[in-house]
């Protein structure tokens, strides 16, 4: 177990060249390698140590431990508002007079580990289907420039085919023929061949943008389908505990103790000797629950807060797409030494995505680097507008 949560920390590191945000970052790999870590230690909790322990007369305890762990056990939600000791026994736990409809029975631990499980795959979705879609492209068109230590001569020929391709790709078909010429032959070739290719980098940054989108969508599906998996119990689960301590002593029901309570009711029927069916009532402790209980709390904060992180997002994303004019101060914000009339000039002269591949550029590329390649691309697009 140990050796498995020491490796975690190889997963979760950030690449030498990055394609995604930061809150991308957090959904796809921190929080599904977080549910991950819980669901190995619930499964270690579970199936090593005794996740159930039940008190019964008359009766082999192994065999009432496991129809009760597989089947399910029940508490009295009326009886958690009790007092402990003189009107219960435990909270949860009373005489249930045989009215059926009255007990609240507890399904889901036995699912709690793969349920985990499941839910770290789902927050991993989105960025294998990135990595699937962005095939190595940030890393292909950076050559290595992300270090500013290499040999001159190497450096100014990859800036030089780094700058062309990127002067491929300018949005303005009227810009494109003069732009062209300046590389002879090859720049007729291109010519020829780019309007199959001129909606490229916007296909680019709206998948990457749609993939974004869905993490969202996973969020708010996962909080839903824990809410259903808990009884409607969690949604308002974290709200309830910091609650908790501000409710009048008589009126406290500790919500992490209702909705994973340590103690419940088991109910196993059997043929007498006669043949007359006896029912044997038992009582049970899920130590199980402690773990849960913590497991969920933290879940619960993290989901709300990784919900806001992405809402945020997603309305970042929509503002970048319907208001043009924010473009250059981002690309800006991104290098300090661009200066804004050349950002201005690149964000007015460039499509969404081919703006999106330079914003991009600008976390990957060298600094010093990445001004010079700016720069010298807004020169090449004024000249090729000036001559249009």
């Amino acid at each position: 177990m140990i050796k498995l949560l020491g490796s975690l920390k190889d997963y979760i590191k950030i690449p030498d060249i990055t394609t995604d945000s930061a809150v991308f970052r957090l959904h796809n790999l921190f929080t599904a390698a977080l549910l991950m870590m819980c669901s190995l230690i619930i499964t270690a909790t579970q199936y090593v140590g005794n996740p159930i322990q039940c008190i019964v007369n008359g009766l082999p305890t192994h065999p009432i431990n496991t129809f009760c762990w597989i089947t399910s056990t029940f508490t009295m939600p009326d009886a958690f508002r009790r007092q402990v000791g003189v009107e219960v026994a435990h909270p949860g736990v009373a005489n249930d007079f045989g009215d059926e409809d009255a007990k609240k029975y507890y399904t889901y631990y036995q699912w709690v580990c793969f349920v985990l499980f499941f839910q770290g795959i789902c927050c991993y979705t989105p960025k294998f289907l990135w990595d699937s879609i962005e095939g190595g492209l940030m890393r292909t068109i950076v050559m290595g420039l992300n270090f500013g230590l290499c040999v001159e001569k190497e450096k100014e020929k990859k800036k030089k085919m780094l700058l062309d391709y990127l002067l491929r790709h300018v949005k303005r078909l009227a810009f494109i023929n003069p732009i062209f010429g300046i590389f002879g032959a090859s720049g007729r070739f291109f010519s020829k061949i780019w309007p199959r290719r001129e909606k490229r980098h916007n296909s680019y940054a709206v998948k990457y943008w749609m993939c974004e989108a869905l993490c969202l969508i996973n969020v708010v599906g996962q909080l839903y389908l824990m809410n259903k998996f808990f009884d409607g119990e969690f949604l308002s689960y974290g709200l309830r505990v910091m609650s908790f301590t501000e409710q009048a002593q008589e009126e406290r029901v500790d919500p992490m103790v209702y909705v994973f309570p340590r103690v419940t009711k088991c109910t196993f029927h059997k043929y007498g000797a006669s043949g007359t069916i006896q029912k044997h009532d038992s009582l049970c402790i899920l130590p199980l629950n402690v773990v849960n209980e913590k497991t969920y709390i933290f879940i619960w904060f993290w989901f709300m807060i990784l919900l806001a992180l992405l809402i945020g997002l997603v309305a970042y994303r929509a503002l970048i797409i319907a208001v043009p004019s924010v473009r250059p101060r981002l690309l800006r914000t991104r290098n300090r030494m661009v200066s804004l009339d050349v950002a201005d000039a690149i964000s007015k002269k460039t499509d969404v995505g081919d703006w999106w591949i330079l914003y991009m550029l600008g976390r990957n590329l060298d600094p010093l680097i990445y001004r010079e390649i700016v720069t010298e691309l807004a020169k090449k697009i004024e000249i090729a507008f000036s001559n249009r």
